[in-house]
């Protein structure tokens, strides 16, 4: 039983010393009121901003909020804490309390609440005004400095499109002189003309060839039979001599016409060429166009649209110091602190008393002996 009676022993222990312990705690308790009543009351407003999906998104997925996209909206914590804008409302509000650091880490709270869309700036100084005008100002600041970000975005991707229609409109209308050029300065109806005209006229000569041919056979079987054989030789030397004549204007002929159909086929590849390069230029040129288009459309509704919801409330009561609270940290150590002290010092006397009641006993069993 020596726990139980040790357990007994120490609670009579701490019962005896009870007025310590209420003296400990109502000293605490009279500390804590009386250092809460002496220190200078802040107050905290809280100012909301909604994040808007962009207009363009599908309802759908804007109210199918996933984790990564909730997380992905703490970038705009960022925004509403950088340090260039805290350091215009301390310029503004006139804030002061060493390094901006320390001041910022102080004075302002940003944070998305849990699983919503909501952005929370809060503002804690001594003055109840300021401190929602403070809240106010860095939640409007805060949806303008989204709203110039986009806009930049939109007049960058804009100045890219622009660019990029400019470039294409040059090339089309440079394609558009050339093939304008090609038209007037490489005609092909002509040569098209002559070539029906030369194969007209290739036509005649084969049949002419092929009569002085005749002819020339005719004259050879003549002069076999007899029939006046020196006029008759005359003749085939003739018609030999036209047969040459022929065969010579037929392979001119052939000579200009492969001539022409190679200007032809050039200038024909050549207008092909610049044709298709026109129609691809003009494709370009609409598909640009409608992106152009549809990007000024879009233009201020394409990233996540930030709203002030609540600009705050000027608060009626301090949010520190929290006399309550402070009572209660103070009471609670005022107990804790003696109980440990008296723990500690019972644990040392029974110690003690033990040592001591040793060394008596080994001093009587010495002595018996």
């Amino acid at each position: 039983m020596p726990e139980s009676y040790d357990a007994f022993h120490y609670i009579t222990y701490l019962g005896s010393r009870w007025r310590l312990i209420a003296a400990s705690a109502a000293i605490a308790a009279a500390l804590a009121v009386a250092v809460s009543l002496l220190m200078p009351a802040h107050y905290t407003a809280t100012a909301r901003i909604v994040i808007n999906p962009p207009s363009g998104a599908d309802t759908r997925a804007a109210t199918a909020v996933s984790p990564i996209y909730l997380e992905s909206l703490r970038t705009y914590e960022e925004f509403a804490s950088s340090d260039s804008l805290f350091q215009k409302a301390a310029q503004r509000f006139n804030l002061s309390g060493g390094p901006i650091e320390s001041l910022k880490h102080r004075v302002l709270k940003v944070e998305i609440v849990r699983n919503t869309r909501i952005l929370e700036i809060s503002a804690t100084v001594r003055e109840a005004r300021t401190a929602q005008a403070l809240a106010q100002f860095l939640a409007e600041a805060t949806v303008e400095l989204n709203r110039a970000s986009s806009s930049a975005n939109d007049r960058e991707l804009l100045g890219g499109l622009e660019q990029q229609a400019r470039e294409i409109r040059s090339n089309l209308e440079q394609t558009e002189v050339a093939w304008a050029a090609a038209i007037s300065g490489e005609p092909t109806a002509g040569l098209e003309a002559a070539m029906e005209e030369s194969a007209a006229e290739r036509s005649k000569l084969e049949e002419q060839i092929q009569n002085a041919e005749l002819e020339v056979v005719d004259l050879e079987e003549r002069i076999k039979a007899g029939d006046s054989a020196g006029e008759m030789a005359k003749q085939q030397t003739n018609a030999r001599a036209r047969l040459a004549e022929l065969r010579r204007q037929l392979a001119d002929l052939d000579r200009q016409a492969t001539e022409r159909e190679k200007v032809l086929g050039i200038r024909h590849a050549h207008r092909d060429r610049l044709d298709a390069e026109r129609k691809a230029g003009q494709a370009a040129l609409a598909s640009i166009e409608a992106r152009l288009r549809d990007a000024r459309g879009d233009s201020g509704f394409r990233g996540e649209r930030l709203q002030v919801i609540d600009p705050g409330i000027v608060p009626e009561r301090p949010s520190s110091p929290n006399l309550l609270l402070n009572i209660g940290i103070a009471l609670l150590a005022g107990l804790a602190l003696p109980v440990l002290y008296l723990t500690l010092r019972n644990n040392y006397q029974v110690r003690q008393d033990s040592w001591e009641h040793d060394r008596f006993r080994t001093a009587v069993r010495t002595r018996d002996e």
